[in-house]
């Protein structure tokens, strides 16, 4: 009892955990392991592949056959997970005539809290010596041979083979594997590579086996933060070295070998991928590759962390995790000569694919680049280079790859160096890679043997091994490598805390009202950027990393700064030091790593100085004949030395006493704070969407506990939908009230669309969910073509008079969007249609179509697919719903160069009738993103319809006739415009008269448009809430203001002029309705010219010198002529300027009366100064103000 409490009590600082064997358990005998002999695509068939193959290409179900010690306080051992992860593809025998070098493999266990424990893993073939065994090898291959004879009759060198393997001796397959709670994977794999040479050597190791296994389990303590720990092997000392507190943490999977196998573009690809959150998928033959490719990519996120499912070895047994619906970042071992065309996965619209083995990538659709990533991509390649490592390294060859290896591995010698002399010594390929290095290219394969020779010669002078030498190596290059990515980061995030919002008054507060709190000023941060990062930052700081990382930032007013943070945040203080970032600096200059040099000496000078050295193996107390050596055989490890730690170590009890010394203050902290349950409750429930399954459990495959977990999938899905539609809907109808006067905006066009397009990603993972058989890369976009054709509801006509109701039909829509030639994929076409839907405030109605049909469903679904719960399909339903209460453009805005149909309806006051008029009518239609051109109405027409590409949101309509025949007249009461693919209707008020001799004489007007509420949708909650566009001004508009009231309106139009350009440029708007719509620059100066006017001719001779050039325009009449000289003044800047011209003309004193403003000296004073604002902006008039006059 004593011995287990001493291992409890050093095991946080102990080295290892445990040490574990697994292989065939000889006592229970052969067991197929069905879910093993599993293709990726067959996770169905139950492994009926297995059992068509020969005996020793099957797999069969190994056990943990002893574990070192029995449990561990601090890490209980998972005998499944380790089991399982020590032999992912089960276990297997071979002919002792098939040789197989032992491969070396390390895996990882996440627990449900998030930590880590790492495992390291060497896998050898043992000879089997079990009769039992043998027998039924023996009985499986008879009846193997004779099911084939029965069904094909083999041929004599099939049956000869058969025979053969038969009848000679077996191998089965072992791995020896030690559970650390740190990564040190390069001593993991030297103590276990020394364990297993001492058992094959001819030789006995000078001490038992247990003694080393003791020593590495009880008396080789963890190296503290910033120092250097040798221990000793079975022949040889290991060195690691941990990283002190103010450095990057230990990362000590070779990160050349990611880059390697990737090449440099296609890693800063996929780490990309993974800082947005998608689904990321490994795919490779070889399980460390696997590992060493995740666990790279995932410390390269410094200071964040990943926060989702993280397997990078999923066994067999658990390819149904390839159904998860949140993301991921899993590894999957290819099989030999398997294709990618036939491995099927459940869903890949959001799926990063990485085939590490053939350096290939596929990559999501809609993929932000990351900032500066060509200069990136340089100062990477200059890293690698600089270590003899090709930038294109991806591309290399195989054997070139081995090379390499060997040099690496200090193996280059004899053959290799003779052919690095022979390329040496001639000169013609002297003279080419000379030639080489100067454009730029890279010979790799001389420049890797020089730098193996190298690195030899370097060890002969400095002392060290040429393996030593190789891990110093490899030490620098990694450190350096994450220091150009934490530069990065370093620089994007310099003034991140200022935009970090703190207002809960205590911890308790904060975590309690988490879901309600706006932790992180979103927008201002955007704002803050330069223009080329938005498009990947507004979609990073959406990401469940970053808000991990704000919380942290937070709760370190109330706790401990967590570790990572620490280090970030001193980074950027020492940044600040040597360069002061001005608060308006928006620079998207690429800044490079300036600590490369200083990263690596830190790293040598800890490696040349041997801080501690572990107690040197010794003899134990063992019973007499125990741990006799046998070649060839591991043996029978002594159980009760190994179980139990030692009472005497000075270390141990050192480290137990800080333990306790440990405990005592958690325990005071724990009274004087939060309660540790309830904050954990609260932390598990704040930080989770998908992250609440950071692990697949691996040690119940129980059809209970895959539904329970399915279940949190459910809920989590459920969870982000809610939020996700919550935070859409607030911070619209936020903007939204900004635009009617009220708070600030705190949402953007960049914002609103990475929150939509997140909002697709969401769908298209809830119908990937529990999906039977996939039948295109997006779920969503397959689902309806089970459905029958299209039938639709006509929406109420959106007018009384005559625009004509518009169908509303699913069918119809994605029949629109199939159409589109822009779109290429199935993706991207149910992303626009999500769209579409949302535009059109249809999404939640079309989804709801598309789930009526319960028989579909439950054909295309699994039981526990998120669409077959019905309770909480509604609730996703009702959500969708609630987005019905504001409008987007989201369809519009960004789908700018498709060709759209336009319906223009004229409808003319209901008295008079348009056979009245004996002209020629014209209508042009414009919108944000450009205008119809002139089109000619057909006489006695009230309706027609034009395509024309996208115009975005319509402003403005001009209308006109050419004024021919006898009654050149038309009354006209407005211009109705309908998109027929988004169905947005826009109404043109007009109420005035085109013709000579009537009204102002005008024969064209410019009408500015107003966006339609659909009929019916005020009372059914699906109603518009945003504020409708200015409307045209009209003669109906003849309430005298007062002089204050005047003032008022131009002070408010001049200011409305200048938010529009201090909004980034593509969320301004329409300029048009702020200089002539209602409530305008025109608007505001009419009523400034009409106060205390006498006469109703403003434009008389008198004023010619003004309005000269006016002649030239007859078609307009007075009011147009107005509108057009103070927008021709607005752009020209030259409004100040006329001003005092009209002020001291004599006639003013006739025209005005004496209170007028425009004869108030002080306020055209200040009216001018206040005009004089817009000349900081350049303002652009539609063609269809400017009438092509220049002044």
């Amino acid at each position: 009892m004593s011995g287990s409490s001493a291992v409890s009590g050093a095991a946080p600082c102990r080295f290892a955990h445990y040490f574990v064997i697994c292989g065939i358990d000889t006592e229970t005998g052969l067991e197929p392991d069905e879910l093993a002999g599993m293709k990726e695509g067959d996770k169905g068939t139950r492994g009926s592949e297995n059992f068509e193959q020969s005996p020793l290409k099957r797999t069969f179900k190994s056990k943990v056959l002893a574990r070192y010690p029995e449990n561990v306080e601090w890490n209980p051992f998972d005998q499944d997970a380790v089991n399982m992860l020590c032999m992912p593809k089960g276990l297997s025998f071979r002919t002792q005539a098939d040789q197989r070098e032992p491969r070396f493999h390390s895996f990882i266990i996440t627990k449900e809290d998030g930590s880590r424990t790492y495992g390291f893993v060497h896998t050898f073939y043992e000879e089997v010596t079990s009769p039992q065994i043998c027998s039924a090898m023996q009985t499986l291959y008879q009846m193997h041979n004779a099911e084939h004879a029965s069904t094909n009759a083999p041929s004599s060198s099939s049956s000869s083979s058969s025979s053969s393997s038969s009848s000679s001796s077996m191998d089965s397959l072992a791995t020896l594997c030690l559970i650390t709670p740190i990564p040190f994977m390069h001593a993991c794999r030297h103590f276990l590579s020394q364990l297993h040479r001492a058992v094959t050597a001819p030789t006995a190791p000078p001490l038992p086996l247990e003694s080393y296994v003791h020593n590495i389990l009880y008396e080789v303590p963890l190296p503290a933060p910033g120092r250097t720990l040798k221990f000793h092997g079975v022949y040889e000392p290991i060195v690691c070295q941990r990283p002190g507190l103010g450095e990057l943490p230990l990362a000590d999977f070779p990160l050349a070998e990611a880059f390697t196998l990737l090449g440099v573009e296609n890693l800063v690809q996929v780490f990309t991928c993974t800082l947005l959150e998608m689904q990321i998928l490994l795919y490779s033959q070889d399980y460390q590759r696997l590992m060493t490719v995740a666990e790279g990519i995932t410390t390269l996120l410094f200071p964040f962390q990943w926060q989702h499912v993280y397997v990078p070895i999923l066994p067999a047994s658990l390819l149904h995790f390839l159904d998860a619906p949140v993301p991921y970042l899993m590894g999957l071992q290819s099989k030999e000569g398997t294709d990618r065309s036939k491995l099927e996965l459940p869903q890949e619209a959001n799926l990063c694919f990485v085939d590490i083995d053939n350096h290939y990538i596929e990559l999501p659709e809609d993929f932000p680049h990351f900032p500066n990533k060509t200069e990136f991509i340089q100062e990477l390649s200059e890293v690698l280079l600089s270590f003899g490592i090709s930038a294109n390294a991806g591309r290399k060859t195989v054997a070139l790859r081995q090379l390499e290896d060997d040099g690496r591995n200090g193996n280059l010698a004899g053959e290799e160096l003779a052919v690095l002399e022979l390329l040496q010594g001639n000169a013609t390929l002297e003279r080419l890679q000379a030639l080489t290095k100067r454009t730029g290219v890279t010979v790799a394969r001389v420049d890797a043997l020089r730098a193996g020779v190298k690195a030899q010669v370097t060890d002969r002078q400095g002392g060290r091994t040429a393996a030593e030498e190789e891990e110093l190596r490899n030490a620098k290059l990694n450190v350096q490598l994450r220091e150009v990515f934490a530069s990065r980061f370093t620089t994007m995030f310099a003034d991140y805390e200022a935009f970090v919002i703190q207002s809960a008054p205590d911890l308790e507060s904060w975590l309690t009202n988490r879901e309600q709190m706006h932790n992180f000023d979103k927008a201002s941060f955007l704002s803050d950027q330069p223009e080329p990062y938005l498009p990947f930052l507004s979609h990073f700081i959406e990401t469940q990393m970053f808000a991990t990382f704000i919380d942290n930032k937070i709760m370190s007013q109330w706790e401990e700064k967590e570790p990572l943070l620490r280090v970030f945040d001193a980074r950027i203080d020492k940044a600040r030091l040597y360069n002061v970032r001005a608060p308006s600096l928006r620079s998207s200059s690429y800044q490079r790593c300036s600590i490369l040099k200083e990263s690596a000496q830190a790293i040598e000078q800890r490696l040349m100085k041997i801080d501690h050295t572990a107690i040197h193996p010794h003899l134990l107390d063992m019973k007499i004949g125990q741990g006799k050596y046998e070649q060839g055989f591991f043996p029978k490890l002594q159980a009760d030395v190994l179980n139990t730690g030692p009472t005497n170590n000075k270390w141990s009890h050192r480290t137990a006493t800080a333990q306790r010394r440990k405990d005592r203050h958690r325990q005071q902290t724990e009274h004087l704070n939060l309660d540790n349950d309830l904050k954990e409750k609260y932390m598990q429930e704040a930080r989770s969407l998908g992250k609440n399954l950071r692990q697949p459990k691996l040690s119940d495959l129980s059809p209970a506990v895959i539904a329970q977990t399915n279940w949190k999938f459910v809920e989590g899905l459920l969870k982000e939908c809610r939020m996700k539609t919550k935070r859409m809907l607030v911070e619209k109808m936020g903007r939204e009230a900004v635009e009617l006067g009220h708070g600030e905006a705190n949402i953007t066009g960049l914002e609103e669309n990475t929150l939509i397009a997140s909002l697709c990603d969401l769908l298209e993972r809830i119908w990937s969910h529990g999906l039977q058989v996939k039948q295109g890369k997006s779920a969503l976009w397959s689902h309806p073509a089970a459905l029958p054709g299209p039938r639709g509801e006509r929406r109420k006509s959106d007018s009384s008079i005559s625009m004509p109701s518009l169908r509303v039909s699913l069918i119809q829509d994605m029949r629109h969007i199939q159409s589109m030639s822009e779109i290429k994929t199935d993706v991207g076409r149910a992303r626009a249609w999500i769209r579409l839907s949302l535009e059109k405030k249809l999404l939640s109605q079309h989804l709801k179509q598309l789930l009526s049909r319960q028989a579909l469903t439950k054909k295309l679904y699994k039981r526990y697919a998120f669409l077959r719960c019905e309770e909480e399909k509604e609730q996703f339903l009702f959500h969708l719903l609630s987005l019905n209460a504001v409008d987007y453009f989201c369809f519009t805005s960004v789908f700018t160069t498709i060709m759209i149909p336009y319906r223009v309806v004229i409808i003319p006051i209901k008295k008079l009738s348009n056979a009245m008029t004996t002209s020629n009518p014209w209508v042009c239609v414009s919108g944000e993103l450009g205008d119809s051109g002139i089109m000619q109405i057909p006489k006695n027409v009230l309706e027609m319809t034009f395509d024309c590409q996208n115009l975005g949101k319509l402003t403005t309509v001009q209308l006109g006739h050419d004024n021919a025949g006898l009654l050149a007249k038309w009354l006209v009461d407005c211009v109705m415009v309908r998109n027929e693919i988004t169905g947005h209707t826009y109404r043109f008020p007009c109420g005035r008269w085109l013709g000579k001799g009537v009204d102002d004489g005008s024969l064209e007007r410019v009408l500015i448009g107003e966006l339609v509420v659909p009929n019916g949708e005020e009372d059914s909650g699906r109603g518009c809430r945003t504020p409708p566009l200015q409307r045209s001004p009209s003669q109906i508009r003849r309430i005298k203001p007062t002089s204050a009231q005047i003032q008022e309106a131009i002070g408010e139009a001049v200011n409305n002029i200048v938010k529009h350009f201090h909004k980034p440029e593509k969320e301004r708007g329409s300029l048009t309705v702020l200089l002539c719509g209602e409530n305008s620059l025109v608007t505001a100066l009419e009523q400034f010219f009409h106060h205390g006017f006498k006469s109703a001719r403003l434009f008389q001779k008198t004023v010619n010198y003004l309005i000269w050039f006016f002649k030239l325009i007859k078609n307009i009449g007075k009011d147009g002529k107005f509108q057009l000289l103070v927008c021709l003044g607005a752009r020209d800047r030259l409004l100040p300027q006329w001003l005092p011209l009209l002020v001291e003309c004599p006639v003013i004193l006739r025209m005005y009366e004496d209170t007028a403003l425009l004869r108030d000296r002080t306020t055209v004073t200040a009216l001018i100064g206040v005009l004089e604002t817009l000349h900081d902006f350049p303002i652009t008039l539609e063609s269809s103000l400017v009438k092509g006059i220049d002044l």
